[in-house]
């Protein structure tokens, strides 16, 4: 199926487009539901490594003398603290201190910062917060992105490039610059959306293909296999990772949405700052995962009730294979509805009504083991 009308086409969708049954649209992008057995790309993921299309997202590149300055600003953590080669992971909050973004950064060098990202408007905080001489650049569509996720994925990565890509090495949250993968000239991140062990490998738009190629080639004795956006949605909801309009949006603090933990009040002032720290200790909700005995298109949007009141809906569920195919959502709750355990029921748009239960977020890999395996 053709990409459709309105949509971009993604670096990598040459190889797979004719195929493609189903779409979706992440950030203006066409990205295929699925390409072949969702199942099957889910598995492969889990057991041994899926290949993605990562291209999506905004890369904002800040340079100039003030572009330490300019995204400190505006990030939730320290950047003038990050080493040589490491990722920070946190949140990019309005002056009133609600969610506008989660974000990694990276310091590519002390006058070139790449913010990654889901939302223009950070563009526009660190555009706002930029000295003279400091800009502030997106150029996504320079790059190619393939994330590589599963439990194979340093074995496929290390079959293409002489770094030494071992757990020692090349540790969660790093990133190395200017190596070769399969001889293309790369970026290469250890990160992911999976709660697995996975890898985002950046090069030039020009050859995307080449890579695209190179990666599957590499694995397929492994069982790697492309994969589409349901088998990334399935893991994100099983791992409890947040998403942007779904479990966050400009209503809700990060301590509602499981980032508080990425506020650092020590690093210094920062957009909203104040506004958190006058509400820290007091959020009036917390996303949870719930299992609901219905079908996961039921379950999705659906309001949660207990004792009768309202207190929260589901913001995005799935058949989870952990969970045996139970379907497994995560959800915006009151307070009162926090707790593993708690019985509640998912009233859907049409006004059913099924069981559900809060469970322990996440429901897979509770201590984050893999990643950092």
């Amino acid at each position: 199926m053709a990409v459709p009308e309105g949509l971009s086409a993604t670096p990598f969708s040459p190889r797979y487009d004719d195929r493609v049954e189903e779409w979706i649209d992440v950030y203006g992008h066409a990205v295929p539901l699925f390409l072949t057995d969702p199942a099957e790309e889910y598995e492969a993921i889990r057991t041994s490594a899926g290949a993605l299309d990562y291209s999506m997202l905004y890369k904002w590149h800040v340079e100039g003398e003030g572009a330490l300055a300019a995204v400190d600003a505006v990030f939730s953590r320290s950047v003038r603290g990050l080493g040589e080669g490491r990722i920070a992971y946190g949140v990019v909050v309005d002056t009133d201190g609600f969610m506008i973004d989660d974000v990694t950064v990276a310091v590519l060098a002390p006058g070139h910062v790449v913010v990654t990202g889901g939302n223009p408007a950070t563009s526009t905080c660190l555009t706002a917060h930029a000295p003279d001489g400091t800009t502030v650049t997106e150029r996504r569509d320079e790059f190619a992105v393939l994330t590589l996720q599963g439990p194979r994925s340093r074995e496929v990565l290390q079959r293409l490039t002489h770094v030494d890509v071992s757990n020692s090495a090349f540790p969660y949250y790093t990133f190395v610059r200017d190596v070769l993968v399969a001889g293309i000239g790369a970026q290469v991140s250890r990160i992911g959306f999976t709660a697995e062990l996975g890898y985002e490998i950046q090069v030039p738009r020009e050859r995307a293909l080449d890579l695209w190629d190179a990666v599957l080639d590499a694995g397929a004795d492994l069982g790697v296999r492309a994969a589409g956006a349901l088998a990334l949605l399935t893991c994100r909801t099983e791992a409890g990772m947040i998403m942007g309009e779904l479990e966050y949006d400009r209503t809700v603090t990060p301590f509602e949405c499981r980032m508080g933990w990425a506020v650092d009040f020590d690093k210094g002032p920062f957009q909203g700052r104040d506004a958190l720290l006058a509400t820290k200790g007091t959020a009036p909700g917390r996303v949870v995962s719930v299992v609901v005995d219905t079908a996961p298109e039921a379950a999705e949007g659906a309001r949660l009730e207990l004792d009768g009141r309202d207190v929260g809906y589901v913001t995005m569920a799935v058949a989870s294979p952990v969970l045996d195919g139970a379907t497994l959502g995560l959800a915006r709750v009151h307070r009162d509805a926090v707790k593993p355990g708690t019985a509640l029921i998912a009233v859907a748009a049409d006004g059913c009504q099924a069981d559900a239960t809060v469970r322990p977020t996440p429901v897979y890999d509770p201590e984050r083991t893999r990643v950092r395996a």
